[in-house]
């Protein structure tokens, strides 16, 4: 059985349930993160999962919802570990290298925490104190860019990406579709329904869709437009043939029990699978 982790399950508007986007699925061997939106490190750490035991880091597109955290995640990580834990590998759509790079490169915006902690002596006593072995090393991360199409593995898992519909030309977009040995789950990114995401999660265990809203409200205020509300996602769902439907990324038109309510019945109403509204910090056993 594989294991989603819904992390953070908001959008750029915070409010007192839900900020920013990241998920990370437990694919038995590995901890395969998507997104590192606002507060993702210490959301990681209520849910369980120490930042250190994340190897794979992907990103959907760079929003601020989807990577604010990023510079505390890899700080965090590299600061928290011993030497001995495995390098970061992180992938996603253009800038993915460029930001790694300018946030704890030799140069990077960052650069002189990770001097300060790598030079000075109570710093080194800490890393010495954990199990480290001096000189303690600077952080070094495998980042790349990838685009549509690309293939990842990993010991028992795959990761695939597809276009996803959302921001184009100003920001590259994208969704994944990981394999494990027990399931397929499908996280959309930001996106409108499109035949690119539909025909990747054809088959899927699971989607993991954003859902910013009723749909007829994005229709009526002009928002529908690279995004997917209440029926898209529904009829996303229901062509590609999936058998579970979360709907993430909500937006503060989707609080309350009564508007909960309401978008559940619309969803069901063209999908029959399972459906969950899901929450920051739930755990979905897929």
């Amino acid at each position: 059985m594989s294991r989603l982790y819904v992390i953070g399950a908001g959008t750029p508007t915070p409010t007192p349930q839900r900020f920013g986007t990241a998920y990370v699925v437990d694919t038995g061997s590995d901890l395969v993160m998507f997104d590192c939106g606002p507060a993702a490190t210490h959301k990681l750490v209520k849910a369980g999962l120490w930042p250190t035991r994340i190897d794979h880091l992907f990103f959907t597109h760079h929003h601020f919802d989807h990577d604010a955290d990023y510079p505390c995640f890899l700080l965090c990580r590299w600061d928290q570990s011993i030497g001995r834990e495995g390098m970061l590998k992180v992938r996603g759509p253009t800038l993915t290298a460029s930001i790694t790079e300018g946030l704890i490169g030799e140069d990077g915006v960052f650069a002189h925490d990770w001097k300060a902690r790598v030079g000075t002596p109570v710093s080194q006593r800490v890393f010495v104190n954990r199990g480290g072995v001096l000189p303690r090393p600077a952080p070094v991360v495998d980042a790349a860019d990838i685009g549509p199409g690309s293939v990842i593995e990993g010991p028992d898992w795959l990761v695939r990406s597809a276009e996803a519909v959302h921001v184009q030309p100003f920001l590259d977009s994208l969704a994944y579709r990981i394999e494990t040995q027990t399931a397929s789950i499908v996280v959309t990114g930001d996106t409108e329904p499109c035949d690119s995401v539909v025909d990747l999660a054809r088959g899927a265990t699971a989607l993991v869709s954003m859902c910013w809203d009723h749909q007829e409200a994005m229709q009526e205020c002009g928002e529908a437009p690279g995004q997917t509300g209440t029926t898209g996602a529904a009829l996303m769902a229901r062509e590609a043939g999936v058998e579970k439907l979360i709907l993430v990324h909500r937006g503060p038109g989707l609080e309350g029990e009564e508007s909960e309510a309401r978008a559940r019945s619309d969803v069901e109403a063209i999908f029959d699978g399972d459906v969950i509204l899901a929450d920051e910090l739930d755990v979905i056993d897929i």
